[in-house]
């Protein structure tokens, strides 16, 4: 049943932090914390149980797995299971759960109860979608994830949070919504060549579909997770649902929905629809250098801080998506490293975005300069993030980008050359963070706090845990390499043996 408490218990605490909102928020934000580092010390009970483990258990590559009937006529199951790609992912969406729940402690002081809540449904809708293996329960649970953060952005964001709010649910629902149509194209066709009805994603792997269907219904998935990816040009959702959303939102949606996307594309695109990802590998390369070189840009037009740290987040996702189309073992492993070193690297950056709001009341590059001097521990800590987020040797961004280049190289080197001069543009925007923010001439005499005991406490593990996947990236390499194996045995190889 752990499987089923790792849901559970930020669902069910959600509700309690609604009820107890209502009459202490004192006692809500403690009750929070305490679900947060409550799935924390779970899920990482269950990685501690399998460290070591070939990734080979009982029930085939899952290490744990958890069934149960649910829609039996309609052939739905509720099914949840977990290797070691998804396990790091809930590793990470637990310890970024934390962090939200402290990063909001200050900064939230109306209708504090359900915003804890949809904190909390947040973080249960994306641990579904990192464990569930009936495809019915992902779209679910891919649902579940949309709504709370919809609340999240529109009712705790700032100037232009409705708009924003607005244009993230029609993008995702339109995306998700495609998504449901191939779901159930697919099982409409694997009932018409076996005569039984399922929604098993063990079982749907190697259905039968005539080129033309099966193309149609890989886009419908490829769009729905692009979009949450974001891949450019279905990307322009981003930017705004940043820059509008409370710094939580920030942090949940750079650190963990991006990384649904990317987590769908490696689950079920590929390894659902090999011969349709073989095809369209090639465009996908170029569409991952496109929004490399096109977010590069636009991070560095941006004058609003958090404006640019979004696009960031565009050219990032870009090495995902030719790390997952390069489809060898180098590119997958540099995909997960990427995954969750961006996630920790650029949603710290969000969290010091949110701190300088805090106590200069803007975001507009133009007005800040000089504050080094004001708040040196908050300039320190800034930079190491932004020495990671442009792959600094050292930090774990370096790894999975390294690993993906060479990954790509193998396939592409054109689009190996492309994606390299990504990355000589993040070295220019992430400087340009620090040189426009906290050094040059100050455009007044800031006399403002350093970082509390509060935000050292939450920034402290964030910097560890990025410096340890710089240095010692086997530890997590290990992994989450079976998982990876397991589904390269499923599709060896896009690219003809290349």
């Amino acid at each position: 049943m752990t499987l089923v408490l790792l849901i559970l218990l930020p669902l069910v605490g959600g509700f309690a932090a609604w009820i107890v909102g209502r009459r202490n928020t004192g006692v809500c934000r403690w009750l929070s914390l305490a679900v947060v580092l409550a799935e924390l010390a779970l899920v990482l009970r269950v990685w501690a149980r399998h460290l070591g483990d070939a990734g080979l258990g009982s029930s085939g590559p899952w290490l744990e797995i958890f069934e149960r009937a649910w829609i039996p006529k309609l052939g739905i199951s509720f099914i949840l299971a977990i290797d070691g790609l998804s396990l790091l992912m809930v590793v990470l969406t637990a310890f970024i759960g934390v962090m939200a729940v402290l990063v909001s402690w200050r900064e939230i002081e109306e209708r504090v109860g359900i915003y804890f809540a949809c904190l909390l449904w947040v973080l249960a809708g994306i641990t579904g979608v990192f464990m569930a293996l009936d495809l019915f329960l992902f779209y679910f649970f891919w649902e579940v994830m949309l709504i709370p953060m919809y609340f999240l952005i529109g009712v705790w964001g700032h100037e232009r949070r409705i708009y924003a709010s607005v244009k993230f649910f029609i993008f995702t629902l339109a995306g998700g919504l495609l998504m449901l149509v191939s779901i159930l194209a697919l099982t409409l066709s694997h009932a018409a060549s076996t005569g039984i009805y399922t929604f098993d994603y063990t079982e749907l792997l190697g259905t039968p579909l005539s080129s033309p269907s099966a193309l149609w219904i890989m886009l419908g998935f490829f769009i729905a997770f692009a979009v949450k990816l974001p891949a450019v040009p279905i990307h322009n959702w981003l930017p705004d649902a940043h820059t509008e959303a409370p710094t939580a939102g920030s942090l949940i949606l750079a650190a963990l929905l991006l990384k649904t996307g990317a987590y769908g594309l490696i689950r079920f695109v590929v390894p659902l629809f090999p011969e349709q990802s073989a095809a369209m590998a090639p465009w996908a390369l170029w569409l991952g250098v496109l929004g490399i070189i096109y977010g590069a840009l636009l991070a560095f037009a941006q004058t609003d801080l958090k404006r640019l740290v979004a696009y960031t987040s565009v050219s990032h996702m870009g090495f995902v998506l030719i790390g997952v189309y390069s489809w060898n073992e180098l590119a997958l492993q540099g995909t997960v490293m990427q995954m969750i070193c961006h996630g920790l690297s650029t949603g710290a950056l969000f969290m010091i975005v949110g701190m300088l709001y805090d106590r200069i009341h803007t975001r507009d590059v133009t007005e800040m300069g000089g504050l080094w001097k004001a708040a040196p521990k908050l300039g320190g800590v800034a930079m190491v993030f932004a020495m990671a987020s442009l792959g600094l040797p050292g930090t774990g961004n370096f790894v999975g980008e390294f690993l993906i280049i060479f990954g790509a190289f193998k396939v592409s080197i054109p689009v190996t050359v492309a994606a390299l001069l990504g990355i000589v543009a993040a070295t220019v925007y992430s400087l340009r963070i620090i040189q426009t923010t906290f050094h040059g001439p100050a455009a007044t005499s800031w006399e403002i706090p350093d970082m509390s005991s509060r935000e050292m406490l939450m920034m402290a593990p964030m910097i560890l845990a990025i410096v340890w996947l710089g240095l010692w990236p086997s530890t997590v390499i290990a992994t989450f390499e079976p998982a990876l194996k397991s589904l390269m045995h499923l599709v060896p190889t896009l690219w003809g043996g290349g």
